[in-house]
């Protein structure tokens, strides 16, 4: 198996060995179930479907997580970028996929995906996410994804 290195907080290099579990915090469930599908068509575990901020928290806290994918707006008070910023302090990426992409994304996520979007282009992303983490040559971005590392 191919570990890439990742620089992490504070300049610490780190193994990545791929991303094969993801975290789906999504609170509309038609978008949920499209992702679920897309996720498990693409080879990937799905970690837990999740609504709101704090079964989020819940699920990144029980580990095996690889990727967080988070849409922005949650329902209740705190939203997807609260989950971001506690992904990041737990060393999680992530890939926001909203129709408005915050402000503040590029020092709290990976990259950004456009609503609407298309379930390959969601796989493509995260393909993409995953080379930029293992070090590897990316394949081609998918329409609608910003990248925040380069």
């Amino acid at each position: 198996m191919f570990f890439g290195l990742v620089r992490g907080e504070g300049g610490r290099v780190t193994r990545h060995s791929g991303i094969r579990t993801v975290l789906v915090v999504e609170d509309e469930p038609l978008v949920a179930f499209d992702n679920e599908h897309a996720l498990v068509q693409g080879g990937y575990r799905i970690a837990a479907t999740v609504e709101d901020h704090g079964h989020a928290i819940h699920a990144i806290d029980a580990g095996g997580i690889d990727l967080v994918i988070a849409d922005v707006g949650l329902r209740g008070a705190l939203t997807g970028i609260d989950v971001a910023v506690y992904a990041r302090e737990k060393g999680l990426p992530v890939l926001f996929v909203t129709a408005s992409c915050p402000v503040d994304a590029r020092t709290l996520a990976m990259g950004c995906l456009a609503k609407p979007y298309h379930p390959r282009d969601l796989i493509a992303a995260i393909r993409v996410v995953d080379a930029i983490l293992r070090g590897v040559r990316r394949p081609k971005s998918p329409p609608g994804l910003s990248l925040f590392t380069d």
